[in-house]
């Protein structure tokens, strides 16, 4: 049977693409030999630099964020290597599992799942390598599992406070253009990134942008690699080139990203996905439910992971809600599957998409059976209100 309208797709990414990208998309595709090819590839290759935040090059392969993640460990580290990195979540174990097959020896510092890393850990740990044999320090940014955050900075003055030299490599998956991130300002070594959340495009693309120190590690580094490869890319890059056939179409959705982010700026696409995640909160503790993320200073703005009360499977409401609204919601990973259920809300997403998605929820936890408290979706939108109203009132002063 057809679903009448659009379907709601608030899983935390791949997220909806606007038409502009899907537009933009839409041309025929270019010689990726020609001049013009070079304009796009230097225009999406500095464009990124202002979205990382960074001075440094950023690469960018045809591939989703695991291939960023090899990147930027086969480019940085020898086999054997001895890495830190602390387990926030379902993808952090992954980038560990990862970092184990490819002959590193990785260290992974124990938590919870509902918090991001704890820096003092961190830099408690690094303290007792007085040998420097810990080459690299690898975290999540946004655990797209849990809906927690990881304060980078703090990581930074940790890594700084133990006066150690180990590279600081973080993903940025589901936070780029979403959470504000600053490489540079930071001290970060190796950022990963991919395409399809805060950017707005399909899957497809993923990045690493690198600093200077990352560089200077690469010239050294004896790990194998072919695709990979850093060097083999700046070389072309510098003109705006690749070492291959590029994703032609999906770096033409790129340019026209990178432009609407800039046309909206970057601190109100932050501000409006920290009010969103604000009035989903509201709407989760009006509802008598329980946010994953045990730690406030820590909650993401990019999605909320929500418990379900004991005995209650999150996969059947999460069946109830597509089958009934065609609203697609993230499931719990791993440990927290059938446990928990995810609202993604970022990348192109306004007030009344929130509205819509959140009242898909709250009929969902009806039909479902879920014991909760009516009012969440109101509580949402009189927060959503209350700041539209400030913001025109401070709109009408600055006139």
């Amino acid at each position: 049977m057809r679903k009448q309208g659009r379907h709601f797709l608030q899983i935390p990414g791949p997220t909806n693409v606007p038409d502009r990208i899907l537009r933009a998309m839409d041309l025929p595709t270019m010689d990726h030999r020609s001049p013009e090819f070079g304009e796009l590839g230097l225009r999406v290759l500095n464009g990124m630099k202002t979205i990382f935040k960074c001075s440094g090059p950023v690469f960018i392969y045809p591939a989703s964020g695991t291939g960023a993640w090899e990147a930027a460990l086969v480019n940085t580290l020898n086999p054997g290597d001895h890495v830190l990195m602390y387990e926030t979540g379902h993808f952090s174990t992954l980038w560990k599992s990862m970092a184990l097959k490819i002959g590193l020896q990785p260290e992974f510092l124990q938590g919870d799942w509902r918090s991001g890393a704890d820096a003092n850990a961190i830099e408690n740990r690094l303290r007792d390598d007085t040998a420097h044999d810990i080459k690299a320090v690898c975290v999540v940014h946004n655990e797209t599992s849990t809906g927690a955050v990881t304060p980078i900075d703090q990581v930074r003055e940790a890594i700084d406070a133990a006066g150690h030299p180990a590279l600081l490599m973080v993903d940025t998956i589901s936070s780029l253009a979403s959470i504000d991130y600053r490489q540079d300002e930071w001290g970060v070594d190796v950022t990963v990134g991919g395409s399809q959340k805060g950017l707005m495009l399909p899957p497809g693309l993923s990045f690493n942008a690198v600093s200077d120190k990352a560089l200077a590690a690469a010239k050294t580094c004896a790990s194998m690699k072919a695709f990979w490869s850093w060097e083999d890319m700046a070389g072309p890059n510098a003109t705006g080139f690749f070492p291959y056939t590029p994703a032609t179409n999906l770096l033409y959705g790129l340019a026209e990203a990178i432009d609407m982010l800039h046309e909206e700026g970057l601190e109100n696409v932050f501000a409006r996905h920290d009010r969103h995640a604000e009035a989903t909160r509201r709407a989760v503790q009006a509802w008598g439910l329980e946010i994953l993320c045990s730690e406030p200073n820590h909650y993401s703005s990019s999605l909320t992971a929500v418990r379900l009360p004991e005995g209650h499977d999150a996969d059947a409401f999460r069946k109830a809600v597509a089958e009934n609204f065609n609203m697609s919601l993230g499931n719990g990973l791993s440990k927290l599957a059938g446990r928990v259920f995810r609202i993604g809300h970022l990348g192109d997403f306004n007030d009344l998409m929130l509205a819509g998605t959140l009242s898909g929820v709250e009929m969902g936890l009806e039909l479902a059976a879920v014991p909760f408290e009516r009012g969440g979706v109101q509580a949402a939108l009189s927060y959503l209100a209350s700041e539209a109203r400030g913001n025109a009132g401070g709109q009408e002063a600055a006139e």
